[in-house]
């Protein structure tokens, strides 16, 4: 019982939750097994997943340590700087795939927004936690002024299932802050109403596209509608306990295309079938419910609207991502959390556990900036 008591007393010292830290281990386990048969054996992308992990790791314990009134002090600065370098993108951003969303300064290349999906949510839970809740009618437009600005930029690079993701972060926060229900359906009319500018003028003809092939994938099988019909057949194909690791046939023959990023749960569908998706999503379960369980107990609004949300966003990423491959939803390039091959993505989403992390350990020591 005493060894027992000292580690815990380790880990509470370092402010790491030691239950969700081991289920951010293990599905971090279970993504190297994946992604060594997803990238075809390759020595050279796996060494660089690995170094991916370890990074995201050490910046998780990093930011474990840094008390949470730090984060609400520097949370405009940090704001301000990722809106700054989304106008760089915009100006010299590098391009690939037809998408300018890239900074490359050499020794590293990454994607900024990806940052800004955490800096809108630190954003958007500082300003409510400032200011009375739940939110008046004046803070929350002031609330979608945070939310749009940073948006808008995305939408300009086109990267639509990032902007999906930053715009829900805000509207959880909105959401658990306790607003009105009035104001909810008052701002979902809104958005009904601007969804046919929003089709007619913010929209690229292939982002139009691709909800259309989603509705009738078969009209263009081997353009637009291949993605979506080669995933569902390696899914499907898996059955309950799939063809066997590495034994995969529309992942090994190289008929489907992006397995080791956003189509690698087909992968998992197809290889390790029902079974393997059920050990995944029960470990995603696992670190929700944790998170959310954090999120009670924290008593502070700002730290409570952060766990909240992000957890949400967590389960937006995992939605959009199985629905996506899964042929329920427009394919929108959006990674599966923590599995997909890339870094951006998954240091950011490890910054974030980091923070939950902090907000956890500190959580006698919160204290409201005056």
């Amino acid at each position: 019982m005493s060894q027992i008591i000292r580690k815990n007393s380790l880990w509470n010292r370092y402010h790491i939750d030691l239950t969700l830290f081991l289920l951010i281990i293990c599905l971090l386990l279970y993504g190297i097994f994946i992604m060594w048969s997803a990238c075809g054996q390759n020595f050279e992308m796996m060494r660089l997943k690995v170094f991916q992990i370890i990074g995201g790791l050490l910046l998780m314990f990093f930011l474990a340590q840094v008390p949470p009134r730090t984060y609400e002090f520097w949370t405009p600065y940090i704001y301000f700087l990722c809106l700054i370098l989304l106008i760089s993108v915009n100006m010299i951003g590098q391009i690939s795939k037809g998408a300018q969303r890239w900074l490359d300064f050499g020794i590293i290349r990454f994607q900024p927004s990806e940052i800004v999906k955490i800096s809108v949510l630190l954003m958007v839970a500082r300003y409510i936690d400032r200011e009375q809740h739940p939110p008046s009618l004046k803070n929350v437009g002031i609330v979608l002024l945070l939310i749009m600005i940073p948006t808008i930029f995305m939408l300009l690079q086109p990267d639509l299932g990032t902007a999906i993701l930053t715009v829900s972060s805000g509207f959880f926060a909105l959401f658990l802050s306790g607003i009105s229900w009035k104001l909810i359906v008052f701002t979902l009319l809104l958005m009904v109403l601007f969804a046919p500018i929003f089709w007619f003028f913010c929209m690229h003809d292939y982002q139009r596209s691709r909800i259309e092939i989603l509705l009738h994938p078969e009209i263009d099988p081997q353009g637009a509608g291949y993605h979506i019909i080669q995933s569902k057949i390696a899914i499907g194909s898996g059955g309950f306990t799939g063809k066997g690791w590495l034994h995969g046939t529309q992942s090994q023959l190289e008929f489907l295309p992006e397995r080791h990023t956003d189509f690698i749960f087909s992968v998992i569908g197809e290889e390790l079938g029902f079974f393997g998706i059920l050990i995944l999503l029960s470990l995603y379960l696992g670190i929700i419910l944790r998170g959310l369980f954090i999120a009670i107990n924290t008593q502070h609004m700002f730290g409570r609207l952060i766990i909240g949300s992000f957890m949400l966003v967590l389960f937006m990423y995992i939605f959009v991502n199985v629905g996506m491959v899964s042929g329920l939803l427009p394919i929108v390039g959006i990674p599966l959390p923590l599995i997909s091959y890339g870094g951006s993505s998954l240091l950011v989403l490890m910054a974030g556990f980091g923070i939950v992390m902090s907000i956890n350990g500190h959580r006698k020591m919160i204290s409201k900036i005056l």
